[in-house]
């Protein structure tokens, strides 16, 4: 696949992948579709893992990780910025099918202009409209041609619009492929496996990691006063960069050890994780360690989201299961002590914790057999067609 904007018979795609589960999701169907042996070539927005298949980056959308409607608005004139790059792009370039992979508010503005070239339009990765703002489903239908949904009960939403869906499983499965066991995970992060362990996932976007981190790291200190041989391990995401995360960490009363794009393994490591809201519940989930929610954003953001949101629970892995399996500790419930206080009982209570276990196990079985890159893979082919 070429990543110079060079004239070709190849069929063309645009990607718009906005965060870093974006890009690696999007980066992965791409691989899927290089397997099967299609040439064609790629341009648009991403990062690091869409740039490591040969796709030519327009965007960085590490530039742009941002959460909630106050960062959005503070931050308006460079999201308008990155957008008219790739409408320019669009327009000039024609690609054969443009791709979105979430980032909803983003990625539908240009496929707007998509739809006014006549470029079919590709919707990997759903918005929550089954959580709020439901009415976005009537839009979506305006703009795209299919989406490709994560979840099975996704599909009615849009069964029941009219709009083309397809249930492609969860990309997740298939990334999962830490094999190593705890105690050879600790060895590999320079942990003692005879010692608790407790990751920290304070997110994958600046905004996340100073909201969240401090209040875990609170709560760190008072899982070690009360567990002195306790461990600690924060895991980075590919779009946070290392002096971000140890700026973040110079108040840490407790030490961290900090591990590079390996969150598997980190995780892995643990006898108990704290993870922001979001796909990182699932990877968790999917990788069998017990976990308490933390989600904490700006407070006019979350007075608003608080009106809009449809369901009790935030957390994917609750959603999923159907039920609260998971404790979610949310805006002001994020408190150091409760948080604390759900870790040291994870870490001592083995009836609990077993039960936790089983019910993550659960969870797994919904989420299927895997094959989504594939899956989507199938209907690039099929829309190119």
């Amino acid at each position: 696949m070429s990543n110079a904007a060079t004239p070709s018979n190849q069929p063309t795609i645009m990607v718009s992948a906005g965060e870093a589960s974006s890009d690696m999701h999007a980066a992965h169907a791409l691989a899927a579709l290089q397997h099967t042996g299609l040439k064609f070539d790629s341009f648009g927005m991403g990062a690091g893992k869409l740039s490591d298949t040969g796709m030519e980056l327009l965007v960085d959308c590490r530039e742009l990780a941002v959460i909630g409607i106050v960062d959005v608005l503070i931050n308006y004139p460079r999201f308008v910025k990155r957008l008219n790059v790739l409408k320019r792009a669009l327009k000039e370039r024609r690609p054969d099918l443009l791709l979105i992979v979430d980032y909803p508010d983003f990625n539908l503005k240009l496929a707007k202009d998509a739809r006014k070239l006549g470029i079919p339009v590709l919707f990997y990765i759903s918005p929550q409209v089954w959580a709020w703002r439901s009415k976005r489903v009537t839009k979506i239908g305006k703009l795209v041609d299919h989406m490709a949904v994560l979840f099975p009960f996704e599909v009615p939403f849009y069964e029941n619009a009219n709009i083309p869906v397809t249930y492609v499983g969860h990309p997740l499965i298939d990334q999962i492929n830490c094999e190593a066991s705890p105690v050879d995970a600790c060895k590999q992060l320079n942990l003692d496996s005879s010692r608790p362990v407790v990751a920290l996932l304070p997110g994958s976007r600046s905004g996340e990691l100073s909201r969240n981190l401090p209040c875990m790291l609170q709560s760190a200190e008072r899982i070690a006063t009360a567990k002195p041989n306790c461990q600690f391990v924060l895991p980075t995401a590919p779009t946070l960069e290392r002096h971000t995360v140890d700026e973040a960490l110079l108040n840490s009363r407790v030490p961290v050890t900090v591990v590079e794009a390996n969150t598997q393994l980190a995780v892995r490591a643990a006898n108990a994780v704290v993870t922001a809201s979001g796909t990182a519940t699932l990877e968790v989930a999917l990788l069998g360690t017990p976990m308490a929610i933390v989600y904490i954003v700006n407070k006019i953001n979350y007075a608003i989201m608080s009106r809009l949101i449809q369901i009790d629970k935030i957390g994917l892995v609750n959603i999923v299961s159907g039920k609260s399996i998971v404790k979610e500790f949310v805006q002001d419930a994020a408190q150091p002590d409760a948080i604390a206080s759900e870790v040291l009982r994870m870490l001592d209570d083995d009836q609990y914790r077993e039960e936790m276990l089983y019910e993550l196990t659960l969870v797994k079985q919904k989420m299927g057999e895997g094959g989504a890159s594939s899956n989507v893979a199938s209907l690039i082919t099929q829309m190119l067609r």
